[in-house]
């Protein structure tokens, strides 16, 4: 590793291409042959599709933003790291209406989204809070907390929402209990026995366990230092969670009819990876059980979406966006394009694993769409029924609302940002922290905390 402000030499980047064991690991690699007709990618004009003339009322979309900050407790290394949640209901009734009366008043522009926001603050190396005994301890001890004081509708906590994903979680090994690897856990088997709440471990030592536990989260803490990794896996959780919270406190208040002209919009894909990815797959079973009930009321499927803003299948659909000469626009505009577990592994994430791609990790399945002003958006859809989790195929009606999704896709698309939709731009402005203002407060926050505990 360098030292701070120290790069490196183009002496030692010319000894690095000219490494013989970078060369042979080079020739070695497997190279993608593009020319195979194997690999071409099959295109549906959204005009072979149902036509689609839903108009949604209403579009929430939830995005997520982390900052680890170093903060002064007298210990070196400690640090915070700030989590935040935004959720930014936008009237599309509204916005319809403002677009027919041109130029748009940015003011009345702006009164057709309703922004909020989940700010929690989570203990990384070296915070240590109350009477626990560790940074680890006290991470668990305040995720919990969280989730079980916040409540976005009416109805039940986070907790309460993340319990019943728990109660789906499927069974089998089971981690380790979370005192395990400070030697505090005296059971035979060292395992983490998950029960709801917080409750006490059931051998002699009688340590305090969390429901919460079962995330694993804390498990990526590094207790000597810095913990963006795992500040990353909570930011994820607390997305997710937010989006089943919605849904059951729509269900909860008998407002289900509601989502009929409701769509979601998620950042990034639809998984959960890391440590709790088990959640994925709790997700999908909620999922299906939500949209039963949702069609019982309104006769059709949610409509939930996620967008990727960058990684490796944004990186491809702009590769194959490409002719020979480097020339954008290959890839017709209004159509769109489903994948396969086959297309994927041989030309975006080799793999020759008999899973199908996303089995341990996603809760929907991807498509690449052209919009009508050229932009290119990477996309998922739900599964919302078994039939849909097959990979071999990829037929339009193992997408859930396609035509719809697509629609709304062509009506949201912003040239601000590539791969972007405007109610995420609103909601990441809402969740981002920028990055020096942001270090600013909570370093005086934090100076503000130690000076009235001086006092």
């Amino acid at each position: 590793m360098p030292y701070e402000g120290e790069f490196a030499h183009y002496r030692s980047i010319r000894r690095l291409v000219n490494n013989a064991r970078v060369k042979s690991l080079m020739q070695r690699a497997r190279i993608q042959d593009y020319s195979s007709d194997e690999t071409t990618l099959p295109l549906i004009k959204t005009s072979e599709i149902p036509v689609s003339e839903w108009d949604p009322k209403f579009v929430i979309a939830i995005d997520g933003s982390y900052q680890r900050t170093p903060v002064e407790t007298g210990y070196p290394g400690a640090e915070v790291g700030y989590v935040t949640t935004a959720a930014v209901l936008m009237n599309m009734a509204k916005i319809r209406e403002l677009g027919s009366h041109r130029p748009v008043n940015p003011k009345l522009y702006r009164e057709t989204e309703n922004v909020g926001s989940i700010d929690t603050a989570f203990p990384g190396c070296n915070i240590v809070i109350d009477k626990e005994k560790s940074a680890k301890r006290s991470l668990r001890k305040m995720l919990f907390e969280y989730l079980n004081d916040i409540k976005v509708l009416e109805g039940e906590s986070l907790l309460e929402t993340y319990e019943a994903l728990l109660a789906h979680k499927p069974t089998g090994t089971e981690p380790d209990c979370p005192y395990s690897a400070e030697g505090d856990c005296q059971l035979a088997d060292n395992k983490y026995h998950r029960e709801n709440g917080k409750y006490t471990c059931q051998c002699p030592s009688a340590n305090t366990l969390y429901s919460t536990d079962a995330l694993r989260v804390h498990e990526r803490m590094i207790p000597d230092s810095a913990n963006g990794e795992m500040f990353g896996e909570i930011m994820q959780v607390f997305e997710r969670l937010v989006v089943i919270h919605i849904l059951r406190g729509f269900q909860q208040q008998n407002a289900l009819h509601l989502l009929k002209n409701t769509a979601i919009v998620i950042d990034g894909s639809l998984a959960v990876f890391g440590s709790p990815a088990w959640l994925h797959s709790a997700i999908r079973e909620e999922l299906y059980l939500i949209n039963d009930a949702v069609k019982f009321a309104t006769g059709q499927d949610l409509l939930i979406i996620g967008i990727e803003k960058s990684g490796i299948f944004v990186d491809h659909f702009e590769r194959i966006d490409q002719n020979k000469r480097g020339e954008q626009d290959e890839f017709p505009r209004q159509n769109v394009s489903l994948l396969t577990d086959e297309y994927i592994k041989k030309n975006i994430r080799f793999s020759d694993s008999p899973k199908a791609y996303g089995t341990d990790t996603h809760f929907g399945r991807k498509l690449f769409y052209k919009t009508a002003s050229g932009a290119r958006l990477v996309a998922s859809l739900p599964f919302l029924d078994d039939s849909h989790r097959d990979m071999t195929r990829a037929d339009p009606n193992q997408y859930p609302r396609l035509a719809d999704a697509l629609r709304l896709l062509d009506q949201l698309v912003s040239s601000r940002y590539p791969n972007s939709l405007s109610p995420l731009i609103s909601a990441h402005a809402e969740a981002a922290i920028p990055m020096n203002l942001g270090a600013r407060v909570l370093e005086e926050l934090a100076r503000e905390i130690r000076e009235e505990q001086n006092q």
